[in-house]
């Protein structure tokens, strides 16, 4: 006989407690749930708080690909307007220093940030996710303040699957008046700094630094461009040359006006862009979206994008092209959903959609910001429930 007497209060609590302490059947139900239920549910329990914080399951959660926005100067802004979904952290008032932070570099939902606070306002690094708040400091550079002042780039490689353990890599010069520079690696595995045995040479002022890096395929690149440009893997601690296509002339990569100037270079769902101007024409805007291959053998043109339609809607455009800049190349889950982020005169922020041929303008910077943005002043926000 079939038992159809109601379940009492102490059958649902028993049953409760058998899911709740099955971690495998807690991961399949709570891998169904919205990014905002699963940051609630850490608060639940520590085993909750740790089951939700380390692999499996930040692996197989269907929402850390989510691309809301991105930070210029370290104000967030959202890619849709009228569909914003919500950011847990809009500023960075959770760092310890806020007045003083600024954004490094953005990795896979992960930002470096460095501050200057202490001794003669020394540089003090640290990686932060914005969605769950929390907040890693990195410690000093092995060989003290001697070397800590000759820091020339930073650069933040993390990756869900191939660099779980994110990586902080630091370039230095050897000494302040050579062009040799020696490389540092911190893990957050280790919690430590190890210096690696590839040093190269790069000639640049004692004053300037590298650029921001761009994490891709194992491997650390960063900017601005130069006649011998380099890569780092990751996995290797290998330093490789990165070839450029032919439009990108060896000139074009120093002062010399000859050549295809990069507009833009930076990774996006996997995949490694450059784009160049098509043309050299001061009233035409033919961009050329090159991809890399994941052998890093070659480019490829993956986009041809004409934008001179967007001249009928912004004809501030045509009288102002120097001020045209375009800042980020964000690739959607879908083929047809890639566009493009732009800086208008005006300071006015478009999102170009590559595939309807259409923009919008997202954001009014004018009040915020006067002049151009520099690449190094934007960083992509992407949603990870990864603990630093």
């Amino acid at each position: 006989m079939v038992n159809t007497r109601p379940r009492t209060k102490k059958t649902r609590n028993q049953s409760g407690a058998l899911i709740a302490s099955n971690d495998d059947l807690l991961i399949e139900i709570l891998l169904r749930l919205p990014l905002t239920s699963v940051l609630r549910f850490k608060s639940v329990s520590k085993n909750w708080s740790s089951l939700l914080s380390r692999q499996p399951f930040t692996l197989l959660y269907k929402n850390v690909s989510i691309s809301p926005g991105f930070y210029v100067r370290n104000m967030y802004i959202p890619f849709d307007v009228e569909n914003q979904i919500a950011l847990p952290i809009c500023n960075l008032d959770i760092h310890p220093h806020p007045c003083s932070i600024r954004i490094v570099q953005s990795c896979n939902g992960l930002l470096l940030c460095c501050s200057k606070h202490g001794i003669q306002g020394e540089r003090k690094y640290s990686v932060l996710n914005p969605t769950t708040r929390q907040i890693a400091l990195i410690p000093s550079v092995l060989g003290g303040r001697k070397v800590h002042k000759n820091i020339r780039f930073m650069g933040l490689a993390f990756h869900q699957t191939e660099c779980v353990d994110y990586k902080v890599v630091c370039f230095h010069r050897a000494k302040p008046d050579e062009d040799m520079f020696r490389i540092q690696i911190y893990s957050s595995e280790t919690r430590r700094w190890k210096i690696s045995d590839e040093s190269f040479s790069f000639s640049a002022p004692y004053y300037e630094s590298l650029g921001s890096g761009v994490y891709w395929n194992q491997a650390l690149y960063w900017a601005p461009f130069s006649i011998n440009p380099l890569y780092f893997k990751i996995d290797t601690e290998e330093l490789q040359s990165l070839s450029f296509p032919v439009e990108v002339a060896v000139e074009s990569l120093g002062d010399s006006p000859h050549g295809a100037m990069p507009l833009y270079f930076g990774g996006s769902r996997g995949h490694l862009h450059l784009v160049l101007k098509a043309n050299r024409s001061e009233t035409h805007l033919h961009l050329n979206v090159y991809e890399m291959l994941n052998d890093r053998s070659g480019w490829f043109v993956k986009y041809r994008v004409d934008l001179d339609e967007l001249l009928n809607s912004y004809p501030e455009i045509s009288t102002c092209f120097y001020e045209f800049q375009l800042l980020d190349v964000v690739r959607g889950e879908e083929e047809d959903e890639t566009f493009m982020v732009i800086r208008i005169p005006g300071n006015n922020i478009i999102r170009y959609d590559v595939a309807n041929k259409s923009g919008k303008q997202i954001y009014d910077l004018s009040s915020f910001i006067d002049g151009p943005i520099n690449h190094a002043e934007v960083h992509r926000y992407i949603e990870t429930i990864v603990s630093v």
